[in-house]
């Protein structure tokens, strides 16, 4: 797939909460994901798709109620794209609120090979 078809298929299964389809899907198997910094839950980068996975399903035992997800179109370049990304969310223990991010994408040989939010 080209970038611009990866990335609308990312947008589309992120608007479904299908997050873990969309890595086993989309991303290669050697993948990183960064994040703004380290977190208690979270180290500032995760290495492979498993392990971005395993984040993943950490970050839905963390929520207690999704209110609604919104995803941007994406901008597109040759080998990257990005989106914004909004959850309304109640977190356990912590109350609900707002998160919004800017995701960047890159790209090689058709996978996505990292993922970087930026708050």
């Amino acid at each position: 797939m080209k970038t611009e078809e990866i990335a609308k298929r990312l947008v589309a299964l992120c608007r479904e909460g299908k997050w873990a389809a969309a890595q086993k899907e989309l991303y290669a198997t050697d993948a990183v994901s960064i994040e703004p910094q380290a977190t208690p839950a979270f180290e500032k980068e995760t290495r492979g798709l498993a392990a971005i996975i395993e984040k993943g399903h950490k970050f839905d035992e963390m929520i207690e109620k999704m209110h609604s997800v919104s995803v941007s179109d994406p901008l597109v370049a040759e080998n990257s794209f990005a989106c914004t990304m909004r959850l309304d969310v109640t977190m356990k223990g912590q109350g609900r609120m707002n998160m919004a991010e800017l995701c960047v994408y890159d790209l090689k040989d058709g996978k996505i090979v990292s993922e970087q939010f930026h708050i």
